[in-house]
């Protein structure tokens, strides 16, 4: 059984983007702006500072990528209080965070965040009639496996 939760037409959007990435976000930002204007935005801590600067959004800046924003963000999508991912990553540089990276990404995908990419998806993404209208989101329901971690927890106790 899954759960649904509303999201409102003002979407909370995280703009995360690694250094050879950036100005193809900000450029991104701009061409979109006015579709853009009427949400709020959380970024990590360089690319937040680059979108404000570039386009007056105020973003709610986390720390940068790798002193844990993209854990930061990971945190709010796990609170419900993140709707859309878009986090432009560079797949030819390795980063020291990767493992951070893995892990934001696999938990957009767990919570069933809208997540773009690249400009491609994040273009179809933004042109989609939902991103500017309410729209309920199902959300995983995790009973059986918060249950199966408990009862094997329980016994792990009672053999001892």
């Amino acid at each position: 059984m899954s759960t649904h939760l509303q999201m409102n037409a003002q979407k909370n959007i995280a703009l995360v983007a690694h250094d050879h990435k950036k100005q193809d976000l900000i450029e991104w930002c701009e061409k979109h702006y006015d579709a853009l204007k009427p949400h709020r935005f959380f970024g990590t801590g360089t690319t937040g500072q680059l979108i404000e600067n570039a386009l007056g959004f105020s973003v709610h800046r986390f720390q940068s990528g790798p002193l844990g924003g993209d854990q930061q963000i990971g945190a709010k999508i796990v609170e419900n209080e993140i709707d859309v991912l878009i986090f432009f990553w560079d797949p030819l540089e390795p980063m020291s965070h990767d493992p951070d990276i893995k892990a934001l990404l696999r938990l957009a995908v767990l919570w069933n965040i809208p997540t773009a990419s690249n400009i491609t998806t994040a273009d179809f993404l933004i042109t989609s009639p939902l991103f500017i209208s309410e729209y309920v989101r199902v959300l995983p329901d995790f009973t059986d496996y918060r249950n199966r971690l408990t009862a094997s927890h329980n016994a792990v106790i009672a053999s001892k």
